[in-house]
C-alpha cells in the first residue's frame, strides 16, 4: 500500500513536470515547472531504493536525508511565492520574504544541521529508521531532527492557509477554487504533521498517507491551477482572474 502511494506520487510529479517542458522551453511560466520538477526530486529521494543507491554515492551518511528536506523548504517556499504572487495576498508576503520569514527559515534550518551533526548518521537508511534504532540517543536525535523538519512546511502553511481559504470562498473560476481547496489540504496535512511523535507506533504508515497525500495535493492544486490558466487563454474565454 505504501509502496504503491510512494510510486504513484512520483509518477503524478514526474508526468506534470514533463507536461511543462514545452512551456518552460518557450519561456512561459517556468517556476511552475521547476515546482514540478523539485517536487519529484523529493519523492524520488523518499523512496527506500533510490535513497539508499544516491546516499551511498554520497558516502553512506544519510546526508541525503538532509538534502531532502531542504528540497522540501524549497519546494514549499516556491509555492508559497507563486501563491502570493497570484493571489495578491500581500498579508502573507512580509511572513514568508521578509525579515520575519527569513529569521524562521534560518533558525528552522540551522536547528535541523544541528541535530542532524549532533546523531550518529552512519548506515544508509530512507527514514533514518536504522539509525533511530541505534541508541535510545539518537532516537531522540531523530526525533527532533525530524520535528524540525517539517516546522518550516507547516509555518509556510499556516502562513498562507488564510488566503487559500479566502481564494475558496471567492466567485474564482471553478478550477481556481479546486487548486486553492488543494493547496488548502495539503497544508492542513503539513501542519498535521508536526503531531507525528503522538502518532502511535501501530499507525505509523498514517505519516506516509499525510506526507504523501499532501504531495499529492498540491501537485494536483498546481495542475488545476495551470488548466485554469490554459482555459482562460482559449479563444472564447471570458478571462477572469486566475492564479499567474
Amino acid at each position: 500500500m505504501i509502496e504503491i502511494l510512494q510510486w504513484s506520487t512520483l509518477a503524478v510529479c514526474c508526468a506534470a513536470a514533463v507536461a511543462r517542458i514545452p512551456s518552460a522551453v518557450r519561456g512561459e511560466n517556468r517556476s511552475l515547472f521547476y515546482i514540478f520538477v523539485l517536487a519529484t526530486l523529493a519523492i524520488l529521494l523518499s523512496i527506500d531504493g533510490p535513497y539508499i543507491a544516491i546516499d551511498q554515492l554520497l558516502g553512506g551518511t544519510n546526508v541525503t536525508n538532509l538534502v531532502l528536506r531542504f528540497v522540501i523548504f524549497a519546494v514549499i517556499f516556491f509555492i508559497g511565492l507563486r501563491f502570493i504572487r497570484g493571489f495578491g495576498a500581500d498579508g502573507s508576503r512580509r511572513w514568508l520574504l521578509g525579515l520575519r520569514g527569513g529569521l524562521v527559515f534560518g533558525v528552522i534550518a540551522a536547528v535541523m544541521v544541528v541535530f542532524f551533526v549532533m546523531m550518529d548518521s552512519s548506515g544508509s537508511s530512507a527514514g533514518l529508521v536504522a539509525v533511530s534504532g541505534r541508541s535510545a540517543r539518537n532516537a531522540e536525535l531523530v526525533e527532533y531532527y525530524g520535528a524540525a523538519g517539517r516546522a518550516y512546511p507547516a509555518y509556510v502553511s499556516l502562513v498562507l492557509l488564510p488566503a487559500m481559504v479566502k481564494a475558496v470562498a471567492s466567485r474564482l473560476p471553478v478550477l481556481v477554487r479546486v487548486g486553492a481547496l488543494l493547496l488548502a489540504i495539503g497544508g492542513v496535512s503539513l501542519t498535521l504533521s508536526l503531531l507525528f511523535p503522538f502518532i502511535p507506533v501501530q499507525w505509523h504508515s498514517l505519516r506516509f498517507i499525510i506526507n504523501y497525500g499532501a504531495a499529492l495535493c498540491f501537485v494536483l492544486g498546481l495542475a488545476a491551477f495551470w488548466m485554469a490558466r490554459v482555459r482562460a487563454l482559449q479563444p472564447g474565454v471570458r478571462r477572469s482572474s486566475t492564479a499567474k
